[in-house]
């Protein structure tokens, strides 16, 4: 079982063999980097290449590890008790199976993705480590021991808000997706508009990465709010010459809403862009 990439998502050398050691020594797959790299893209094309079912457990900032074994609906058993309703003589009936529950019971070996863990408070990960270690779990409610029928191939995603506590470190594979260079960000635009005229992409590549390497940007754009912008450019019918163009006063490109995300960067740019207009005058 060999994750190659796909034809839909450019993966690097480092990024395949980073997948694949993961698979061969059975460890969750912890990858990290900025927002808009492909993270979560890259479980789905995993599971697409290896012909695997994908289970997503998206963490928000309230979730708790015990959601993604199980929950016991105590509320509602007691209410159906009161009731007369005979559903409550089996308690199974109020236990909702969480994400790794599922991914535990499939036949074939799922792709199990936990996305974005480092939204969760600080004790969320270390609440999982015998589940991830063990690949079993243990059901109060019902005196049984949920044991995976085949281990499924875990892949984890942070954008890094908060450090992840050392004994989950030690059990992930870890790989960082570094923001992609020139070449593979053409290959990854070839992918989404194949056949794109080179003389725009390469001035909208130009823009994009002077962008990013301003001081004091807030939020740097990702590649998915370049692929956004190469789509509205598209549209709006945006010719190179109009990129290429240098004057100082319009530092701010054309359609930069798709590029730019907060206040704060616009009006960096604003600023420059009078400043540039004082020193020409």
């Amino acid at each position: 079982m060999k994750f190659e990439g796909t034809k839909d998502y450019v993966a690097t050398d480092d990024l395949r063999v980073a997948v694949n050691a993961a698979i061969t020594l059975q460890r969750p797959l912890l990858v990290k980097g900025e927002p808009g790299t492909g993270k979560t893209v890259l479980a789905e094309e995993v599971a697409k290449a290896i012909d695997a079912e994908l289970i997503t457990w998206h963490i928000k900032s309230t979730t708790k590890a015990h959601q993604g074994l199980y929950e016991y609906d105590a509320v509602s058993r007691l209410r159906d008790s009161q009731l007369g309703d005979e559903r409550v003589k089996d308690i199974r009936n109020y236990i909702s199976k969480g994400k790794l529950w599922e991914a535990f019971e499939r036949k074939k070996r799922p792709v199990l993705l936990i996305d974005e863990i480092d939204k969760a408070d600080i004790e969320f990960p270390n609440d999982l480590l015998q589940e991830l270690d063990r690949m079993e779990f243990y059901v109060y409610e019902t005196n049984e021991t949920i044991k995976a029928e085949i281990r499924p191939i875990v892949i984890i995603t942070s954008n890094n808000e908060k450090e992840l506590p050392d004994a989950f470190l030690r059990r992930c594979f870890f790989h960082y997706i570094k923001f992609p260079e020139e070449d593979t960000m053409k290959a990854i635009i070839d992918v989404h508009f194949p056949g794109l005229k080179g003389k725009l992409v390469q001035e909208a590549l130009n823009i994009f990465y002077e962008i990013r390497e301003v001081p004091g940007l807030k939020k740097k754009p990702s590649t998915s709010e370049l692929l956004d912008w190469l789509k509205l450019l598209l549209s709006e019918d945006i010719s190179p010459e109009t990129l290429r163009e240098k004057d100082p006063t319009k530092l701010i490109p054309p359609l930069h809403g798709a590029l730019l995300k907060n206040e704060q960067d616009v009006h960096l740019f604003e600023r420059l862009a009078f400043l540039a207009r004082r020193e020409r005058n």
